[in-house]
């Protein structure tokens, strides 16, 4: 075999190795998030694998094209069918809790994908012709490595954000079939299974999954019964509910979008402010309410258009901006008289980075003297939880004292809307005691 076939072959392997990785955490996503103790154990299992799979393919000492296109083969096989959105909804639906799932998922589809293309490398090395061992590893790693750049980019940056994970899925599983053509001399028994993995694949990833996938989320509009609704409809986003909407007149809405509208619009009497939504979700914040400008920021560019022509069925009001929440609140000029948080990546599971203090420090300096943070939070109705206490306890350390509601208390999980004041820092709380009880003197200092 020629050196340039040989190192394509490597070139795809470096290229689907790490694109099977970064497929693998934007499918976590909905189901597990995207915290870095979820992200963090997912690449140290991949490359455990990869190493493992190194260690295993330096043994291998005859029979080196059979090995590597059986390896090719299967490997294809786990990403077209296995990372595709159906496989790991099939996982995670199947098991519980989600962290068996995940780890049935890193250890049965992942992981054995790791180890099946880190073989390529020390197995092919014997097929390089050079005066010195060192030569040949080097060039085999380098095309490797190149082709592993290459995927993360462009499967990241071009393919996910312009045709979708499942397009990313199909690539890497398509371009491992290409490479189990070149290294098999079977005649028609590679033909046959080579397609028959590319019907897979394509059958998979094209028309078993109805929802609209990005590069950031998976979207679905699905119709849902309410009380006194017309042709209710919700939008899934990563699988989870982010908004409600039907035909009713006036429409009806998610319980705590409700809320906030009536506190802004009819207890607050906002008229012609401005207001930031942080989370676009199904833009019904604004959804016919004329009264005041909003801006959206949110990460993904697809989701205005996607909300507009399958949940909406109209043109969504405001203003809308692709960027990352907490970017855009550090570094835009604007000032707003409102600002509503609602970041949620799936069903109770905020991204990281924007629960922190800096975070909330962050919304103050977009914030109009005397303007409103409301927060929608989802929290065990109780606040209990460290989480919970936790994350009020951050919100709090930065505005003071805010107002917190539990919309459904009677269940498990709930909308807990937090409203707080821009204003001066307030003093630090003292307790009343019968030793020295100050309620007169601080009542009277109130008024």
């Amino acid at each position: 075999m020629s050196r340039i076939r040989l190192f394509f072959i490597i070139f795809i392997e470096g290229f689907c190795s790490l694109g099977a990785e970064v497929v693998a955490l934007r499918q976590i996503i909905p189901h597990m998030g995207s915290s870095i103790v979820v992200t963090a154990p997912t690449i140290g299992f991949f490359l455990l694998a990869l190493a493992l799979g190194y260690h295993a393919g330096a043994r291998i000492a005859d029979n080196y094209l059979e090995v590597v296109a059986r390896n090719f083969l299967i490997a294809s096989l786990l990403i077209g069918v296995g990372l595709a959105g159906v496989g790991v909804d099939l996982i995670f639906t199947a098991l519980n809790p989600p962290e068996v799932a995940y780890l049935v998922l890193i250890a049965g589809v992942l992981c054995p994908i790791a180890w099946l293309l880190g073989q390529t490398v020390p197995i092919l090395s014997n097929l390089l012709h050079h005066e010195r061992v060192g030569e040949a590893s080097g060039q085999a790693l380098y095309y490797s490595t190149l082709g592993s750049f290459l995927g993360s980019l462009s499967l990241s940056l071009l393919v996910m954000q312009w045709l979708g994970v499942a397009a990313a899925v199909a690539l890497c599983a398509l371009l491992l079939v290409v490479g189990y053509a070149l290294l098999s001399r079977r005649g028609w028994v590679t033909a046959a299974a080579a397609l028959s993995v590319a019907a897979l694949t394509a059958g998979t990833n094209a028309w078993l999954r109805p929802e609209i996938e990005t590069a950031y989320a998976s979207y679905l509009v699905v119709p849902v019964r309410y009380d006194g609704a017309i042709n209710g409809r919700a939008l899934k986003n990563n699988s989870s509910y982010a908004s409600l909407i039907d035909d009713s007149e006036p429409p009806r809405y998610a319980r705590y979008l409700h809320h906030i509208r009536s506190l802004l619009v009819d207890e607050l009497g906002f008229r012609d402010r401005r207001i930031l939504v942080l989370g676009a979700g199904g833009f019904t914040l604004s959804h016919r309410e004329p009264s005041n400008h909003y801006t959206y920021v949110d990460i993904d560019p697809a989701v205005r258009s996607i909300a507009e022509r399958h949940f909406l069925h109209e043109t969504a009001r405001g203003d809308f901006i692709a960027d990352d929440a907490r970017r855009f609140v550090v570094r835009t000029d604007q000032r707003f008289a409102a600002v509503i948080v609602d970041v949620y990546g799936s069903h109770s599971s905020i991204p990281g980075h924007l629960v922190t203090r800096e975070f909330w420090q962050a919304t103050r300096r977009v914030l109009e003297p005397n303007g409103l943070l409301i927060a929608n939070l989802i929290l065990d109705s109780s606040l209990a939880t460290p989480y919970s206490r936790n994350l009020l306890a951050t919100i709090e350390n930065t505005y003071g004292r805010c107002a917190v509601e539990v919309l459904q208390k009677k269940q498990v999980l709930a909308n807990v809307v937090v409203t707080c004041r821009n204003g001066e820092p307030p003093e630090p709380a003292s307790l009343f005691v019968d030793e020295r009880n100050t309620a007169d003197l601080d009542l009277a200092r109130s008024r």
